[in-house]
């Protein structure tokens, strides 16, 4: 990194103390900067890096609701509105005890440059709490999205910014934050929340799209190997909604993958897993990755406490839990163990330091700006078809999510070429994403 980005993002770390994921986010992304600020001295001029790092609206809002038992709660929401230079703001909304406003600004800044490799007229933002619904009855999840959205629904709608779901929201969530929209705005104003039921406006492949899009990503990689999915070995982490179809899409063109996992630990199927009884036991239970290993009728499966899914050789690997759950030690074991793929189907799974070791081993690497926008790609299609009232097909959807993954991948391999860092995905897409932005920017005015 050249002194002068390095003095701008010394400048960032001052300004935003003590949020260490933030700062994470930012170093990845200057670090592929330095050819783009020689080629665009315009940049510097207007002072697009600094603007980019700076929130356009940050909003902290407190949110009481009762228990069951009738006792008050108290969380603390939030909403990182962060830039709108492509369109209204975009990005998911997290529940969670880990959420603090260090993580809502990662997250937010990522989706900035995920939502622009997309093509699709939508800006970045992020927001949540951190409020834990698991453990929660419906009753009590209901109560706390009511509150959540009565503040929220004043800073949101179809033309400023559309939240969605993420970490602990999912279609029960998304419905509840939906009828209180509703009930506040007397409009059924479909356009302001994505990831909504498939009978009352959400989209078809909506639920699947951020998984299957790692995978369509991955499998784009592995073709510029001369090689397919077809038979290779992975290893996936987390059993949550990226994971689950992840795993689905992976199976269908010819994978044979092995593990899951949760907080208590994961589970390492031979066979290549049993999906519909881990679906079974995730979204409709809502049980422990463990029970897996209980209820299989195999003596090939076991269930590792604790522990570490990186522990397990595969050739492909695809980490869809949470930031930062692959570090250093794990990449090492990966490379020794023979993998030729890393997805990040969750948002920086990797540290930066497995990262690089990846890249320096030759390993294929999808930065999940790229590989996982599936996602907010398959809502901004479902934005799509609440602004004209239509409701397209499955097949329909997929081949868009298809086509646009397809065009993310050659995206971030075109420009890694463009500027002389061929094969490089996190570097492509950090400056595909940004020049986008920037020049929307300058064309906008200091704003």
């Amino acid at each position: 990194m050249d002194q002068h980005l390095a003095t701008i993002r010394d400048e960032v770390f001052r300004r935003n103390p003590g949020e260490a994921e933030f700062h994470q986010a930012v170093t990845e992304v200057f670090e592929s900067l330095e050819a783009v600020s020689h080629k665009h001295p315009e940049y510097a001029e207007a002072a697009i890096l600094q603007r980019m790092c700076e929130p356009e609206r940050q909003i902290i809002f407190r949110v009481p609701w009762t228990d069951d038992q009738g006792r008050v709660q108290i969380h603390r929401g939030f909403r990182v509105e962060f830039n709108s230079a492509l369109g209204p703001y975009k990005g998911g909304l997290r529940f969670h005890p880990s959420v603090y406003l260090g993580i809502v600004k990662f997250l937010g800044f990522e989706q900035i440059f995920k939502n622009s490799l997309t093509g699709m007229p939508i800006g970045g933002g992020k927001g949540g709490s951190d409020f834990d619904p698991r453990g929660k009855s419906d009753a009590e999840v209901m109560r706390f999205c009511q509150s959540f959205m009565t503040e929220l629904y004043r800073h949101i709608g179809e033309y400023t910014d559309v939240p969605a779901g993420d970490i602990g929201v999912g279609g029960r969530e998304i419905g509840y934050l939906f009828g209180q929209y509703k009930r506040i705005t007397n409009r059924y104003e479909s356009g302001v929340l994505t990831g909504k039921g498939i009978t009352w406006g959400g989209s078809l492949v909506r639920p699947e799209a951020t998984g299957y899009g790692a995978v369509l990503f991955t499998q784009e990689m592995l073709k510029t190997r001369g090689t397919t999915f077809d038979g290779q070995r992975v290893v996936v982490s987390g059993s949550g909604n990226v994971a689950l179809n992840a795993i689905d899409k992976a199976q269908s063109l010819g994978a044979k993958v092995v593990t899951a996992s949760d907080s208590s630990g994961y589970i390492v199927d031979e066979r290549g897993l049993d999906l519909e009884l881990l679906r079974q036991i995730k979204e409709t239970e809502r049980g422990r990755i463990s029970e897996y290993a209980q209820r299989a009728k195999s003596k090939r499966v076991h269930y590792v406490e604790g522990g570490n899914v990186w522990d397990v050789d595969a050739t492909v690997a695809i980490p869809c839990a949470t930031q930062n759950e692959l570090d250093d030690v794990a990449a090492k074991r990966l490379i020794n163990n023979g993998v030729l793929a890393v997805t990040e189907g969750a948002n920086m799974p990797c540290t930066a330091s497995a990262t690089a070791l990846f890249q320096d081993a030759g390993v294929l690497f999808a930065p999940g700006k790229a590989a996982n926008a599936g996602g907010v790609a398959t809502s901004a299609l479902e934005m799509q078809q609440n602004a004209s009232r239509d409701s397209w097909s499955f097949a329909h959807t997929e081949a868009r999510l298809t086509e646009i993954m397809i065009g993310i991948h050659d995206r971030c391999a075109s420009t890694a070429d463009e500027y002389g860092v061929p094969g490089n995905y996190v570097a492509g897409a950090n400056i595909a994403g940004f020049v986008k932005v920037a020049n929307a920017m300058l064309a906008q005015g200091l704003i």
